[in-house]
């Protein structure tokens, strides 16, 4: 269903699309019922001559099951969702797979940059590539993302992936990723940053191995070789 909107292509962002549903689905039929008993009792105990209103305080034996019984199912069904919703911030904000790769991404007023490693596979060396609103990732390769943020608070947001993230000045957050499917996707900012929040957007290319290596070789000047062409 939400994915006929957008589409789902990381590893969990199915999971977080299930948990959205669930939630939806039990706060629905609660609204749905609670809204059909509110106007059955308007209608059903509404002013007719010659009848006198009643009051209640509650402490009645009969209403006291009113109130009890809804409130016990209502924790049932918390219950049910605090349980799913556990399940998955544990598998992807606790239980943080092992990186084939990392990326930085930072963000600052008002557009955000990224630094890519370079043919040797690791960040902070001499041939790291660094763009501004292009992130360049390859499928099916787990990335790990160090986010960063040289002002104040924005949140690192790719919808296709499920994924928001603050960035919170002074820190650096560790988080991780799968694309499913190549494309170009969207990537914004969801903390509201200023005068200039509404353009602070970027672009994520998910290319296949053969198209990122070219990618990096076009980049940093070196032949690069894929696993399919070794």
């Amino acid at each position: 269903m939400i994915e006929d909107l957008i589409p789902a292509i990381s590893t969990y962002a199915r999971q977080i699309d299930h948990l959205i549903l669930e939630v939806a689905m039990v706060v629905g039929v609660w609204l749905i019922a609670c809204e059909g008993f509110f106007f059955y009792l308007i209608f059903k105990y509404r002013e007719k001559e010659g009848r006198r209103a009643e009051y209640f305080t509650g402490e009645e034996p009969r209403m006291r099951r009113w109130l009890i019984g809804p409130v016990a199912l209502v924790l049932v069904c918390d219950v049910f969702l605090i349980v799913g919703a556990l399940r998955t911030w544990n598998d992807i904000k606790i239980d943080l797979p092992e990186a084939e790769e990392v990326v930085r991404v930072i963000g600052q007023q008002w557009t955000w940059s990224f630094l890519h490693p370079g043919p040797d596979g690791k960040l902070d060396t001499s041939d790291d590539i660094f763009t501004t609103e292009e992130l360049h990732v390859e499928v099916n390769k787990l990335y790990h993302f160090e986010l960063e943020s040289r002002d104040v608070l924005h949140s690192f947001s790719v919808p296709v992936f499920r994924l928001k993230q603050d960035a919170i000045p002074g820190r650096t957050i560790i988080g991780w990723f799968e694309a499913t499917e190549t494309g170009t996707y969207d990537i914004q900012c969801a903390e509201i940053c200023g005068l200039g929040h509404g353009v602070m957007a970027g672009r994520i290319v998910i290319e296949s191995p053969q198209a990122h290596a070219a990618w990096l070789e076009q980049e940093s000047g070196q032949e690069i070789k894929t696993a399919s062409s070794r």
